[in-house]
């Protein structure tokens, strides 16, 4: 079953899954290979901070309309003369819209298919995780147009693929593929052309068929565990542990095993 939640000019996104609890949200400007516009980000940062309050939604799927690119990243057409303060205006909204996406409370999968270049592999890189199709390329490719990855991904890469790995992507500018990206570590699976939404989809499946309060603290408690010491960390997995000890969902998890039958879970 899929319901549609809008079609705007620059976006389309429509919940799928057993009980419409993914939310797949489409780049919609394959004309542009999807480059994000400021109209773009707008509807972006609008859909996920409106989604965040969403408590049937299990997991968002990111995608780009057709086959030659996830995004190619920042709208540069739109960006020629524009001056130093429309820039940063518009440089407001990307920051909110990636960090909007990065601590966004439910998982959110990032399906690739062909480039995603400066902004676009920034936007794949705040998501939770990637799956990439064997036709994707990635690069952080604004070093070579005079500034810098301003959407986390110089953070972002570095955590993913290693500080000395990064460095060498990001001062080259350098372009690589989806196997490179996967030998990496940046990239969880690399699969058939045109097959990355589909798979990302499977797995977007899995995960609402998991509890739902657990995968949130658990999505808190790894990003932000990553950030600190163990210890700090640890200390917060088990404030979240406790949380989900007096839940219905904790019985019913328990009950569901020893009676051999999916849970049905409540959110509560």
């Amino acid at each position: 079953m899929s319901i549609q939640l809008n079609n705007l000019e620059m976006i389309k996104s429509e919940f799928v899954g057993e009980n419409d609890e993914i939310l797949v949200v489409t780049f919609n400007r394959p004309q542009a290979m999807n480059a994000m516009n400021t109209q773009l980000i707008k509807e972006t940062l609008e859909l996920f901070r409106e989604q965040a309050y969403n408590t049937n939604l299990r997991c968002v799927v990111l995608t780009g309309a057709g086959e030659k690119a996830f995004s190619a990243g920042g709208d540069l057409k739109e960006r020629n003369g524009m001056s130093d303060e429309d820039w940063r205006k518009q440089h407001h909204l990307i920051e909110d819209k990636a960090l909007a996406i990065k601590d966004f409370p439910v998982p959110v999968i990032a399906a690739v298919e062909g480039f995603a270049i400066g902004g676009g592999c920034e936007v794949a890189l705040m998501a939770d995780f990637i799956i990439a199709s064997e036709n994707a390329k990635f690069g952080l490719a604004e070093i070579t147009r005079g500034i810098l990855p301003g959407a986390g991904g110089l953070q972002n890469l570095s955590r993913a693929v290693g500080v000395r790995r990064a460095k060498e992507l990001i001062y080259t500018g350098r372009l690589f593929d989806a196997n490179l990206a996967y030998e990496w570590g940046m990239v969880n699976r690399v699969v058939p052309k045109g097959q990355a939404l589909e798979v990302a989809l499977e797995v977007a499946q899995e995960i609402a068929n998991s509890a739902p309060i657990p995968v949130r603290l658990a999505k808190t408690c790894v990003s932000r565990g990553s950030e600190v010491d163990f210890h700090t960390a640890y200390t917060l997995d088990l404030a979240a542990y406790n949380v989900t000890v007096p839940t219905e969902d904790r019985l019913e998890g328990v009950a569901a095993f020893n009676e051999k039958r999916k849970p049905v879970w409540k959110n509560r």
